[in-house]
């Protein structure tokens, strides 16, 4: 498949993601597709909570769906969100993107009409910590 194809769908499948996304209470659906290191995809939702802490992101669900299905490695992360301002991964999705991610992942952030820009891991989340800080330690 072709780059500019698998954009494309990958682009579609985090709208589709998006627009299933459960938010009565914010009422900002986000979604997120991956495209792992071995070409498998995946997808996810944000889902909220009427105990707002316990929701969960879209990278978050996205990541979860890829490790049930067997995958670690991040090759691409496509986030969409509505609105003129750029929907970036929060804080803590940024760490969790990172843990499956290497120097290669790429990270694109995406409106209705498509990618908005594209961030490097180190770009998203620089002098970020990761499995192997702990490595060192021991």
């Amino acid at each position: 498949m072709s780059d500019m194809k698998q954009n494309a769908e990958l682009f579609e499948l985090a709208k589709d993601a998006m627009n299933k996304a459960y938010v009565p209470y914010s009422k900002f659906p986000v979604g997120a597709a991956i495209v792992t290191a071995g070409g498998k995809i995946y997808s996810g939702c944000n889902v909220e909570n009427a105990a707002y802490p316990e929701g969960t992101c879209a990278e978050a669900g996205a990541i979860a769906s890829m490790v049930l299905g067997g995958d670690t490695q991040i090759k691409d992360i496509y986030v969409i969100g509505k609105g003129d301002e750029l929907v970036t991964p929060c804080g803590g999705c940024r760490q969790k993107i990172r843990e499956f991610s290497s120097v290669d992942t790429m990270i694109h952030i995406c409106g209705a009409e498509g990618v908005r820009k594209s961030l490097t891991m180190n770009e998203l989340l620089p002098f970020s910590f990761g499995p192997e800080n702990l490595e060192q330690a021991s």
